[in-house]
This record gives structure tokens, sequence and C-alpha cells, in this order.
């Protein structure tokens, strides 16, 4: 993953909003990031933008009068890692599982 920072400006609307930055990053992490964290429930708002096409930064709004923002943007890195951990070992398990089953029809 690319360079983490915040926008200057943010600093007096309070730990609970927050605009990050994060470096070559683009609609991948976003759009993901974006759909696990907005259906928290102490989350007011949650969204992305590419500032334009040739820069290589996705600015990343969070906004809660719960909780502070950078620590939702942990939560949801880590909920995102896990979704993604998940992914991986039911797609190696049901290829391995398809893999045995042609095996024995094959044979």
């Amino acid at each position: 993953m690319g360079a983490l920072a915040e926008v200057a400006g943010d600093e007096n609307s309070g730990e609970g909003s927050r605009t990050f930055v994060f470096q070559n990053e683009g609609h991948t992490l976003g759009n993901a990031l974006k759909t696990i964290i907005s259906r928290y429930p102490d989350v007011d708002f949650c969204g992305y933008t590419i500032p334009h096409p040739t820069e290589s930064k996705m600015h990343f709004r969070i906004q809660s009068d719960q909780n502070r923002a950078i620590d939702i943007l942990k939560r949801g890195l880590d909920d995102l890692e896990a979704l993604c951990d998940h992914t991986i070992n039911t797609f190696e398990s049901e290829v391995k599982s398809h893999v045995e089953t042609n095996k024995k029809s094959v044979v």
C-alpha cells in the first residue's frame, strides 16, 4: 500500500471527521473500503474521490460523531484484510476440492 496522510484543515472539524489521502491507490481500494466502512452504524458519512485521473492518489473521507475517524479507518482496513483472507482461503479450498474430484473421475 502507498503512503497515507491527512488533509490539512481537518483539525478544526473534530476527531470524528477526517479526509485521508492514500498515495498510489485508486478505485479498487476506495470502493472496497467505502463499502465496508459505510455499513458501520457509528459512521455518518464515508466516501472517496480521485481528484484527477493523472494523479495517483485517493481522498477518503470519514465522518462520525461517535468515534475517531482514524480508529474507524483502521477497523475498516482490518475488516477488509479479513474479508480478503477469507476469500483467498475459500477459493483455494474450492480449487483443491475441484482438482481432487476431477482426479477421481479421470482414473
